[in-house]
């Protein structure tokens, strides 16, 4: 069963995700994260959880991307993680805020310098006639800031989600799975299971 006698979600997922974290096949930061555009139409992908904390959860991304015009004119956003190991699921559902300023250069200034520097030389999901002008940019961009740190991208930085439902799911033989959903009502949240 999933676990209970938690009253907040965001506890109950850190104690899974502290389990998942074990398990060295899997990169338990990976997810799935669904936009839509102002009139409806979902897109998902992949990206990595960077923080959690009682306001929500974090990710970071080009705002020029697509996901990044999406979240700009429909802020509701889906997470979903899947920890096979555990044969657990969390789905995530909310709106989204931008990071301040502040919290994404400090992220920025923590990735790789190649990290970085991809930041500024890939136009995320705008079309690319050849690799090599992606190569191209990225030779440019190491030469325009060798020997200096390199500061963020105006139109790069973080997003948290702030969820208002989260449904755990425990994988159980039969397919007499647990599903317990919690959901936000003022200040707190509600409790109830679903059947499978």
């Amino acid at each position: 069963m999933v676990l209970s006698g938690y009253e907040n979600p965001i506890t109950l997922f850190g104690v899974y995700f502290s389990r998942a974290k074990e398990d060295v096949t899997h990169d338990p930061t990976a997810l799935s994260l669904a936009t839509a555009t102002a009139d409806g139409v979902p897109s998902v992908r992949m990206v990595l959880l960077k923080a959690i904390d009682e306001r929500g959860l974090v990710f970071f991304t080009n705002y020029d991307s697509r996901k990044g015009h999406e979240l700009a004119h429909n802020p509701h956003a889906a997470m979903c993680f899947y920890w096979p190991k555990q044969e657990v699921q969390v789905r995530v559902e909310g709106t989204i805020e931008r990071l301040s300023d502040e919290d994404s250069d400090a992220y920025f200034r923590s990735r790789p310098r190649l990290s970085q520097v991809g930041a500024w030389a890939s136009q995320q999901s705008a079309p690319l006639r050849a690799r090599e002008l992606l190569l191209k940019r990225v030779s440019e961009t190491e030469a325009r800031f060798e020997g200096v740190e390199i500061p963020r991208p105006a139109n790069w930085g973080g997003i948290l989600l702030v969820p208002r439902k989260m449904e755990f799911w425990q994988g159980h033989p039969g397919r007499l799975h647990d599903r317990l959903v919690y959901e936000r009502q003022g200040e707190g949240w509600t409790t109830s299971r679903l059947y499978p």
